[in-house]
């Protein structure tokens, strides 16, 4: 399984993204990719900016045809969240990013499908780095 940021599933459908190519390239190489509700729900807004409903409906695609799913958190995950945005706060880090690290230590994955740089910096509970693509 590889968690999925906000990044890549706007590069992914948008074509002039300056990184679709690259991440286009990623993906043939991922199975099981898994994303949460504030990376869907910010993807959602940049795609809309960039190209409407064409462009939502397409992430939407992407659910519904299995391509990501949906990490729901549980209850005391939102509190992790919320501790790790302290934590990481100079950085700063936002919800997208929080809920990324509070999916990968409930599910225990390393590897992120991402752009952000700052994900060199976080680590898990247990002080592990994680395993970044592309």
């Amino acid at each position: 399984m590889t968690l999925c940021d906000t990044g890549p599933l706007v590069a992914l459908l948008d074509r002039t993204d300056a990184d679709h190519k690259r991440c286009a390239a990623a993906l043939t190489t991922l199975v099981e990719l898994r994303t949460t509700w504030p990376c869907l729900t910010e993807a959602m807004y940049l795609l809309g900016q960039e190209g409407g409903l064409f462009a939502q409906d397409q992430l939407w695609g992407f659910v519904a045809d299995g391509l990501v799913s949906l990490h729901i958190p549980a209850d005391d995950e939102w509190e992790r969240m919320r501790t790790l945005m302290r934590k990481y706060g100079d950085s700063p880090m936002d919800l997208a990013d929080a809920s990324l690290v509070a999916a990968a230590e409930r599910l225990d994955v390393k590897r992120v499908f991402t752009l952000d740089s700052h994900f060199r910096a976080y680590r898990l509970a247990d002080g592990k780095a994680f395993e970044l693509v592309p």
